[in-house]
């Protein structure tokens, strides 16, 4: 069986070893390949069995699969039109188009080759473009190798290279966390239907709140101190200034979904989604962060999304890309 490539987090390797190895044994070998790229090198489990257990959570600190085809030392790459060959030979039938996603052990995109690529490959008659495709030829690039890897995108976890989702800074930009909330919307393909009604817990300065607004929920934002002024004239914005204690004493409103990004540890910030719950629509949809954990941040995660199934039904739980030291639980409630 072919070698299986993994991305995760530089601080986080050990801790997806121990949870590929607890899921399907202490056998899988395993090495690291990069600061952020490791390889299932002999008893690893086919990719989508590996994928289906990190996409419903039982895998929290994976990002990114491919399954790995060639390797090659950097000085010593084939030209483009043998890696075109090499990638056309691994598919049952010639593609019409494919996605081709190229990162680094560094900050590079690894774009060079990107463009050797997408040049091959359209000699070949194959369009090429760097996401939305349902297979994706992964290439990772470091100063000691060059890994080349194929995937179907169903079972990539991301639809970004090495699962590092790059989103654009903009100057409606309130905080740096709206990132995390955008990207498990678009990682988790999140359903946040229009003219929802959401509820914002630890909301202050107002960025989870701004990207709830961008999918047209209208948003109770919770949360003693302030939003920021560029949010005072929306008027389906509502700040409630204060405790989130408080404001379930009070709330005569049923919501669609809840958020929580509260800096606080992972069973009290489950225990507040908890108390949320009287205050929702069934099937509701719940987005929050786990935070912290010290030196066993895998239990304290496990520990926190064992409270939280109380009373939801936990859908995803993934260390994304903009997070840091924290997971993102996706759930919905009963």
């Amino acid at each position: 069986m072919p070698a299986l490539l993994f991305s995760f987090s530089p601080d986080s390797y050990e801790l997806a070893v121990r949870e590929i190895r607890e899921e399907f044994g202490r056998d899988v070998e395993i090495e690291r390949v990069s600061a952020n790229l490791g390889r299932l090198v002999a008893n690893a489990p086919p990719v989508g069995e590996l994928a289906a257990a990190c996409d419903d959570g039982r895998i929290i600190f994976v990002r990114h699969l491919t399954v790995e085809i060639a390797g090659f030392p950097p000085d010593d790459v084939p030209p483009g039109h043998e890696l075109a060959e090499l990638v056309l030979a691994e598919l049952p039938r010639h593609p019409q188009r494919l996605a081709v996603q190229t990162w680094t052990d560094g900050a590079g995109s690894g774009g060079t080759f990107y463009h050797l690529l997408e040049d091959a490959l359209g000699a070949r008659g194959v369009e090429v473009s760097r996401s939305g495709q349902e297979i994706v030829v992964s290439c990772f690039v470091s100063g000691r190798a060059v890994l080349v890897g194929l995937n179907r995108l169903e079972h990539s976890l991301a639809d970004w290279p090495g699962g590092r989702m790059r989103l654009a800074r903009s100057d409606e930009r309130v905080s740096r966390s709206e990132f995390k909330l955008e990207e498990a919307i678009q990682t988790f393909r999140l359903d946040l239907r229009p003219g929802g009604r959401a509820l914002d817990l630890g909301a202050s300065p107002g960025g989870w709140t701004r990207i709830l607004r961008q999918y047209e929920q209208e948003v109770w934002s919770v949360d003693p101190g302030a939003l920021d002024p560029r949010l005072d004239t929306d008027r389906r914005i509502h700040h409630v200034a204060t405790t989130a204690g408080e404001f379930f004493r009070r709330n005569q409103v049923r919501f669609d979904a809840v958020v929580n990004d509260m800096r606080m540890d992972q069973v009290m910030s489950a225990r507040v989604m908890l108390d949320a719950v009287p205050h929702l629509r069934r099937g509701a949809l719940a987005v929050v962060t786990l935070k912290g954990g010290g030196r066993n941040p895998l239990d304290a995660a496990r520990r926190g999304m064992d409270v939280l199934s109380k009373e939801y039904d936990v859908l995803h739980a993934r260390q994304l890309h903009h997070n840091r030291r924290e997971i993102t639980v996706v759930a919905r409630a009963r």
